[in-house]
């Protein structure tokens, strides 16, 4: 265990205070080690709740939402840190291996990032993510590996993925110091899959490493069908393209999400009679519109 090395763990909350807490308790902390919240505009003051629960974690409150980026930079920002451990909120541990993910960047110079194996805290534990498949260049799809099997150890290989997950990602300061932070322009949705794009154009490779499995209630901030969800899945796919796409293939993938993606959620939520959905699909495109020109 590399007990010299200086680890910042990250997580963002907003208006999830009994998530939160239930992280932070999953967390043996030591002096090698600092933990940060940040506190995302929430609707009443969790910060206060948090720090006075628990004293050892630095907490910062934003009057503003900063989104996911933005609220993970903050906490960056703050931190002191060799390794940046950033975590979603609605997430716990059963055994604290992250330590041996730290071990996964002395096998190489170019690393970047490494992910651990990421299950559901739910029923039978399925597997959340295992690794990325590669994003198709028109359709801007792929697959978590693994996603939904049970865990029998068909996936202990640790191995090099073209992209992070946003639950779970533990970064090389001295590699997001040549990098830059995390793109804010997503606000939410993406805005790993844009970074990790830009760790892999800086020749960093990203890993995933099942030593350490972390646990994902999933999406309890915004909801799986909600219309801030939906509008930021349609205004995102789009941007993504618009930062990383080039040739044919940017022009290829804006005419299937506009033309074809889009239409056909119009016109699914609008049968189920989710008006709310469709409006927020509107809502993404006409917003993406405004950002082409910016």
């Amino acid at each position: 265990m590399c007990q010299e090395c200086k680890l910042s763990i990250i997580t963002v909350n907003y208006n999830g205070l009994k998530d939160t807490c239930a992280l932070i308790e999953s967390i043996p902390f030591n002096e090698n080690m600092e933990v940060i919240v940040i506190d995302n505009a929430s609707t009443q003051d969790e910060a206060s709740i948090i720090q006075k629960q628990f004293p050892q974690v630095k907490v910062i409150r934003s009057e503003k939402n900063l989104g996911f980026a933005g609220g993970n930079n903050l906490g960056i920002k703050e931190s002191k840190g060799d390794y940046i451990f950033l975590i979603n909120n609605d997430t716990i541990f059963k055994d604290f291996d992250v330590y041996s993910l730290i071990n996964r960047f002395k096998t190489s110079p170019n690393i970047g990032i490494v992910c651990p194996k990421i299950r559901f805290a739910w029923a039978n534990t399925p597997i959340q993510y295992a690794g990325y498949t590669p994003l198709s260049k028109i359709t801007i799809r792929n697959q978590a590996i693994g996603f939904g099997e049970i865990d029998n150890g068909q996936y202990d290989t640790a191995l090099p993925t073209p992209y992070a997950h946003g639950a779970a990602m533990l970064i090389k300061r001295e590699a997001m110091e040549k990098v830059g932070l995390m793109p804010e322009e997503y606000f939410l949705y993406y805005e790993e899959i844009d970074w990790s794009l830009m760790f892999t154009k800086a020749d960093y490779e990203i890993w995933y490493d099942p030593t350490c499995t972390i646990y994902h209630k999933e999406s309890q901030s915004t909801g799986q069908n909600s219309p801030l969800r939906t509008y930021y899945i349609t205004r995102n796919r789009l941007l993504l393209v618009k930062r990383n796409w080039h040739g044919i293939y940017k022009y290829l993938a804006y005419c299937y999400l506009t033309c074809f993606v889009a239409p056909r959620d119009i016109i699914k939520y609008t049968l189920k009679g989710r008006f709310d959905l469709s409006k927020a699909v509107c809502k993404g495109l006409l917003t993406f519109h405004s950002l082409l020109f910016t």
